[in-house]
């Protein structure tokens, strides 16, 4: 009976280690756990360039504009491009908000600056080619794209909600109705 002690010790550092070994191995195998961001959380910041070939920083609209950042997978694939035109297309009713709105990916941004010439997008395509943002977000895939994700932050720079539902034929509604919702102001 001596070695009782030893043996439950032996099984909670067993216990431990595995533990340890399972979320390690589900932080590798899912990365966009590891940088998950919920509501409530100070947005982070990022520098990335746009399309547009302007550069963009999350906190230059700080205490000025609320933010909404939509991930999308793929410059010119099928779903991306419905969602990039249902958004320049009803760019009118989302700028009636006090509200600066991108779309963003890993692409690279000679793909993105293509896909927003296709698109007649009127506002900025970011690109995140080092993915840095796209993991500070949790948003980054197995696959290495972004999932299809918008994230909404206040002018105080905090997440208002995450949209992980986004069907790209109604993005610009959804993105409205959500703006209505979270009592973003319009602009005057």
């Amino acid at each position: 009976m001596k070695n009782a002690p030893q043996v439950s010790s032996l099984k909670t550092q067993v216990i431990h280690r595995i533990s340890a070994t399972l979320m390690a191995v589900s932080l590798i195998a899912f990365p966009s756990l590891a940088g998950a961001i919920e509501v409530g959380d100070m947005a982070p910041d990022f520098r990335l360039p746009g399309a547009d070939g302007g550069t963009y920083q999350l906190s230059d609209y700080r205490g000025k504009q609320a933010v909404v950042l939509a991930w999308f997978p793929k410059a010119n694939t099928h779903g991306c491009t419905i969602e990039c035109k249902s958004l320049a297309e009803s760019g009118d009713q989302i700028r009636q908000f006090d509200v600066t709105y991108f779309m963003a990916s890993v692409d690279p941004l000679a793909d993105n600056v293509d896909f927003a010439e296709k698109t007649e997008a009127d506002f900025p395509l970011l690109s995140d080619e080092d993915k840095s943002v796209a993991k500070a977000y949790g948003v980054l895939g197995l696959l290495g794209v972004a999932k299809r994700h918008t994230i909404y932050i206040g002018k105080d720079g905090r997440v208002l909600k995450i949209d992980t539902q986004v069907r790209p034929e109604t993005s610009a509604q959804d993105m409205v109705r959500n703006l209505v919702d979270l009592g973003v102001e319009r602009r005057h």
